[in-house]
């Protein structure tokens, strides 16, 4: 795309899916639109879930995530991210290493670990793994 074809901003949510269509990329999606931006998105792992709870959870191999993260960067103008469900320590390592390769610079780390229902959505190990890799 060219710089002057762009009708809003681009950003780029990293996240899980949400079957139910509530949370994760759905409702990233939702809510960057609602503020007139445009959202790519690349998916970490995906949810059987709906409003009662998460049914099961798959996170995604690396290869598909690294490439979603080259398919999106090498052709939008990515000004902003967000992270949700990041699910575990391999996981997270990959997006922060994603991030820094693709120097995305801004950067909203929301750390989704419980869904609302009460199941686990990020690993103790991812928990330390996004204190030491990702935040900093």
């Amino acid at each position: 795309m060219q710089e002057n074809d762009k009708q809003y901003p681009e950003a780029l949510t990293i996240a899980g899916s949400d079957s139910g269509g509530g949370a994760g990329i759905s409702a990233d999606i939702k809510t960057m639109q609602a503020c007139k931006t445009f959202s790519t998105y690349v998916i970490v792992g995906v949810t059987a879930q709906n409003t009662l709870n998460v049914q099961a959870q798959y996170p995604l191999p690396k290869k598909i995530i690294d490439q979603q993260f080259a398919s999106v960067l090498a052709d939008f103008d990515i000004r902003s991210a967000k992270t949700g469900a990041l699910f575990n320590a391999e996981h997270v390592k990959i997006v922060a290493d994603n991030i820094r390769k693709y120097k995305i610079q801004n950067l909203v780390v929301d750390p989704v670990m419980v869904a609302k229902g009460g199941t686990r959505l990020l690993t103790n190990d991812g928990v330390e793994m996004m204190i030491k890799g990702l935040i900093p």
